[in-house]
């Protein structure tokens, strides 16, 4: 249900621009009181204003930038669990460029990198003030560091997953051209998981916040970062630590998975035992609109995954739905009879009539599916602002990540943890093997924008992400495929020092 917790207050504050980290200049912003930057943020409370403005990047993917970037769509597409949808081919073309491996630099996920590198240039912004401070006490001072240097590894690991090869820096550029090194890949991966390590080493983030803090990065947040990076890099160095991370977790008693698998995505699941991270939004007293998309308020993402003028009825009174990201029948097949999963997941409305849209099978996301309920709060632009909060961390992927790295390093108990996740989707026990792990996370996490990297990072990538019997995906996935192109306008404002990617 939702908390009250800081992250749902009109606190915001205008502290940053909203531009790309690398290639456009950050203009300096003076307080509205008029005093200086420097002598503004120097108090406990102004330099919390400025941790509270590092969280807010976390809510604009979904629309913002003059471009819809939902998570867990960016991610879902390239994988094969849902289509694009949408009214046609050409409606968010880039979705449907990505969908079949034939992005470029004019049609890829622009407004992301953007969207990233604002949030690091606001986490710098934090660490900058940190010694300014005069009335912080030792432990606040260590606790605002961690988060913000936790959010920036959060905001740049997108950037890594996405587009691999990308500009990186640790301080805010103040000279022109405003530009920062490119490094590889590889480089940035070696550079964030130190930086993750020392985050996590220090232990200074509780291992759960209470529930009026709900919405802050915690050391379980960061343990779970930690080990999807070093699984998505295959860095066999690092699997017994992020193994003995998942333990870390689930040793603590403060986490376990809720028994209704429904329930997760109820208003009453929000921030219920199994989460370890998510990201908030709320339709009451809402800021944000279709003016004033990077204010506070709700979600559109309901609105992206729901079919076209729907009659009415299932929680839901109708209307506006854009049909983007229907599930493939295919997907709804591979459930087992039994399996708790299938009716939670896949919304089967096939025998309703609606306007159907491109792509359309009558079966949707339920996870994300609209309800009255959750938008009946806002006071204007409804569409907008849903209050599903965005699920990104939960404790059945700590589980399944444990299995996975006891299997690989040959510890115990990777059944144990596996099967508990089966248990509670009703079904039997299987042997822990790796490709029934994969499959269970496919089965566990369709929709959560967890499938394509798991293909990626498996090897199963080129096998599985091949051209489809219905002729909408026409190319097959390569290696080369990895990492998206970089925007050209980001290219353009380098002034030659952003090499494009491979693609």
């Amino acid at each position: 249900m939702k908390k009250n917790n800081i992250f749902m207050m009109g606190l915001f504050v205008a502290a940053t621009l909203f531009t790309t980290g690398c290639s456009d200049s950050f203009l300096e912003v003076d307080n509205p009181t008029g005093e200086p930057l420097e002598e503004y943020y120097t108090t406990d409370a102004h330099i919390q204003e400025a941790l509270v403005a590092a969280y807010d990047p976390l809510h604009w993917p979904d629309w913002g930038l003059g471009q819809y970037n939902a998570l867990n769509i960016d991610a879902e597409i390239m994988g094969d669990d849902f289509w694009v949808g949408g009214a046609n081919a050409a409606d968010m073309q880039n979705w449907h460029m990505l969908f079949n491996y034939v992005a470029d630099e004019n049609n890829t996920l622009s407004s992301l990198w953007t969207v990233d590198y604002s949030g690091i240039k606001r986490c710098n912004d934090v660490l900058a003030y940190l010694p300014l401070g005069t009335d912080l006490t030792e432990a606040n001072r260590a606790s605002y560091e961690m988060q913000a240097r936790t959010l920036r590894v959060f905001y740049y690991n997108m950037l890594w997953h996405y587009f691999g090869n990308v500009p990186f820096y640790l301080e805010n550029l103040s000279n022109p051209p405003y530009t920062a090194p490119q490094l590889t890949a590889d480089e940035v991966y070696d550079q964030l998981i130190v930086e993750l390590e020392a985050i996590i080493d220090s232990n200074v983030l509780p291992m759960r916040w209470d529930d009026t803090q709900a919405g802050r990065v915690s050391q379980a947040m960061a343990w779970m970062m930690y080990a999807e990076m070093v699984m998505y890099q295959n860095d066999e160095s690092r699997y017994s630590k992020a193994l003995q991370g998942m333990q870390a977790i689930i040793n603590s008693g403060q986490y376990a998975l809720n028994p209704d698998y429904a329930n997760l995505w109820e208003e009453s699941g929000e921030w219920c035992s199994e989460s370890i991270f998510e990201i908030n939004y709320e339709d009451a007293n809402n800021e944000r609109g279709w003016s004033s998309p990077l204010a506070i308020g709700g979600t559109v993402l309901p609105t992206l995954i729901a079919p076209n003028s729907w009659p009415g009825g299932d929680g839901w009174d109708g209307g506006d739905g854009w049909g983007f990201l229907p599930v493939r029948v295919e997907t709804y097949d591979m459930y087992a009879e039994g399996d708790v999963r299938r009716d939670a997941t896949c919304w089967d409305v096939r025998g309703v009539t609606y306007t159907e849209r491109y792509q359309d099978t009558h079966i949707w996301l339920a996870k994300y599916r609209p309800f009255t309920e959750n938008n009946k709060d806002a006071g204007f632009d409804n569409n907008l602002n849903y209050n599903n909060n965005y699920r990104y961390y939960r404790y059945a992927e700590t589980l399944l990540n444990a299995a996975e790295l006891s299997v690989r390093t040959g510890g115990g108990n990777a059944a144990t943890y596996l099967n508990e996740v089966r248990y509670r989707a009703g079904l039997d026990n299987i042997d822990a093997t790796i490709d029934n792990i994969i499959e269970e996370r496919h089965l566990e996490f369709v929709g959560e924008g967890k499938r394509y990297w798991d293909l990626v990072r498996s090897g199963k990538a080129a096998s599985v992400l091949v051209p489809d019997q219905y002729g909408y995906r026409t190319n097959a996935w390569t290696e080369s495929k990895k990492y998206i192109p970089i925007a050209q306008a980001e290219i353009d404002a380098a002034q030659g020092t952003l090499v494009q990617n491979n693609y």
